[in-house]
């Protein structure tokens, strides 16, 4: 396992080899991401920043079927009995390019049981001065049967050292997938956020918000396509995480010492996880990607920061 620097004017970015792990993004001293250090044969703390793949999420008792065959994985989430994010989160990735503003890994998702594909994949993390972090994924399916392949990163969001309940949220959203509680699965189709706690539309504070939910049908801006959440901070600065339109859906997640599940030395903590899909998306086939051999796919989100309105770094 090893970790290597990238950066461009005030931006700086730090990228573990093992789950190709996004370890944490500044812009000048402020966090635009929870951090973690690295250590041989350990994942991070709640898998902030790795890489989910060829699945991202929860599979039902590890079943699905694709194209006439039923597949079984290995059940990794025991309580729930699921599948649970797929292969590559605990894989070393090899460095494929780099240069001081960008750097690109990859990493064959080998055969499994219960996933007989040959998918290799890779992404590439690259810094511009006023964009800020551009994070692109690849597939291409290697092998000569068609795949079936969905992905997702889990990507813990900041601003700065502000507590997560002095923040407000908006997301790009109008719908949310109702889960099983118990299982974290599907339980039903989508619904409007409209109405319900899980309207973000309009900025809320986060202040006592719990969630672990998959959001969708994402409002993108007309001028380039791009569906934008932010993060901002009690002095009005912004984290904004945006998505393209291969990445239409985000599960929000809320890290919290109350749910016994707390963010080492940040207690809560926010996650904002691009997906292709939706949980148990091998199994319902929901937006679920078809690589044909010799196919490649790709697709793009990133981070930028937004000073506050007359901080004299500001880039809008």
């Amino acid at each position: 396992m090893g970790g290597y620097g990238i950066s461009v004017g005030g931006y700086r970015v730090e990228v573990a080899t093992a789950g190709a792990g996004l370890r944490g993004v500044w812009f000048d001293d402020k966090l635009l991401t929870e951090t973690w250090e690295i250590e041989p044969g350990q994942k991070p703390p709640l898998s902030a920043g790795l890489v989910l793949s060829p699945w991202p999420n929860r599979t039902a008792d590890g079943r699905y079927t694709f194209d006439g065959q039923d597949h079984q994985l290995e059940i990794t989430e025991t309580s729930r009995n699921n599948a649970n994010h797929g292969f590559v989160r605990t894989v070393d990735w090899a460095v494929s390019e780099q240069d001081p503003a960008s750097i690109t890994l990859v990493t064959p998702v080998g055969e499994h049981p219960g996933y007989p594909f040959d998918i290799a994949i890779g992404v590439t993390y690259a810094l511009d001065a006023d964009t800020g972090l551009t994070v692109t994924h690849t597939a291409t399916n290697v092998g000569t049967r068609r795949a079936p392949y969905a992905l997702g990163q889990h990507t813990f969001v900041r601003v700065g050292d502000a507590p997560i309940d002095d923040c407000t949220l908006q997301l790009a959203a109008t719908e949310y997938l109702p889960l099983d509680p118990e299982r974290q699965l599907p339980a039903g189709a989508p619904a409007e956020v409209a109405g319900t706690d899980l309207d973000f539309r309009a900025e809320r504070r986060l202040d006592g918000i719990w969630m672990d939910t998959p959001f969708t049908d994402m409002v993108a801006d007309a001028g380039d396509g791009r569906a934008r959440h932010r993060v901002t901070g009690p002095d009005d600065d912004v984290t904004e995480l945006w998505t393209d339109a291969a990445f239409g859906w985000a599960q929000v997640f809320t890290a919290d010492p109350a749910h016994d599940q707390p963010y080492p030395g940040r207690g809560r903590a926010l996650a904002i996880e691009p997906m292709t899909g939706p949980p148990n998306a091998l199994a319902s086939g929901d937006d679920l990607i078809v690589l044909e051999p010799g196919q490649r796919w790709s697709g793009s989100w990133g981070l930028r920061y937004h000073p506050a309105p007359g901080d004299r770094r500001s880039q809008d």
